[in-house]
């Protein structure tokens, strides 16, 4: 396979990744950047970035429909779910967007950043810092 379709899978992996849709990216940057000279590691780092960032704006933009379609139908236990989350997330702040990349949580982060309409470019700032950290750090682990 060539290094365009590589980077390609990597992509989409990556961009799947960062939706509501299970998915790891992981797996398939480690596989490339094993053995990568530093400006092969280089481009997968910035292309599972971009991926990662792209599927969370498209997560994000999911929360900022369902901000505006939802609430009125939303359940009492719903509603009650919500303003947890909400209170949660008012006390960390727009820095927990950080941790967009953790498994497990940073999709709903993600998802609440939209319901609770956080202002985009705060939000690429941040879910952008915290993705291209976290695929930097595992390169350079992967690397040796």
């Amino acid at each position: 396979m060539g290094a365009w379709a590589e980077l390609g899978g990597l992509f989409a992996a990556a961009f799947l990744s960062a939706t509501l849709l299970p998915g790891s990216s992981e797996v398939v940057l480690i596989a490339l950047v094993q053995g990568a000279q530093g400006a092969e590691a280089a481009a997968a780092v910035a292309v599972a970035s971009i991926g990662n960032t792209l599927g969370a704006i498209v997560t994000w933009g999911i929360g900022r429909g369902l901000a505006g379609a939802g609430a009125a139908r939303m359940s009492e236990g719903t509603r009650a779910h919500l303003a947890r989350a909400e209170a949660w997330h008012r006390r960390l702040g727009m820095w927990s967007l950080l941790l967009s990349w953790v498994p497990v949580v940073g999709d709903p982060i993600v998802l609440l950043a939209g319901v609770l309409r956080t202002p985009f470019w705060p939000f690429l700032i941040l879910v952008a810092a915290g993705k291209t950290a976290r695929y930097g750090a595992l390169a350079a682990l992967a690397a040796g």
